[in-house]
């Protein structure tokens, strides 16, 4: 049975994320979003002052308010950063081009 690794440091990032060190050096990017909008225990972090007291707690995040999440769900549900900053990359060029590339002719209506 192969054991994930443990988280060694957290840092909340916006957008209700969590960026994880874990203890085989890898980074990865965690999103909370989808715990949050469940309700339960994990509502009361949809305030900022308390998502953001996240601490390493026994090879976890743990919040101020006792809130946990299983070390391997934190390793198995997160995207390593460096696939993240490659899909930021590819982002298609297009989407950042605007319509019109030439100047209109003087004289010429645009339709």
């Amino acid at each position: 049975m192969k054991i994930n690794p443990r988280v060694n440091k957290v840092q909340p990032e916006p957008e209700y994320r969590l960026c994880l060190t874990f203890t085989n050096g890898e980074e990865r990017i965690y999103d909370v979003r989808p715990l949050l909008d469940q309700g339960g225990v994990f509502s009361a972090l949809i305030d900022e002052s308390a998502f953001r007291s996240c601490h390493v707690w026994h090879g976890t995040v743990q919040w101020a308010g006792g809130q946990d999440i299983c070390p391997d769900t934190l390793y198995e549900d997160s995207i390593p950063v460096q696939e993240l900053e490659v899909a930021l990359v590819r982002e298609p060029r297009s989407k950042y081009r605007t319509a019109r590339t030439t100047k209109p002719k003087k004289g010429s209506r645009s339709k």
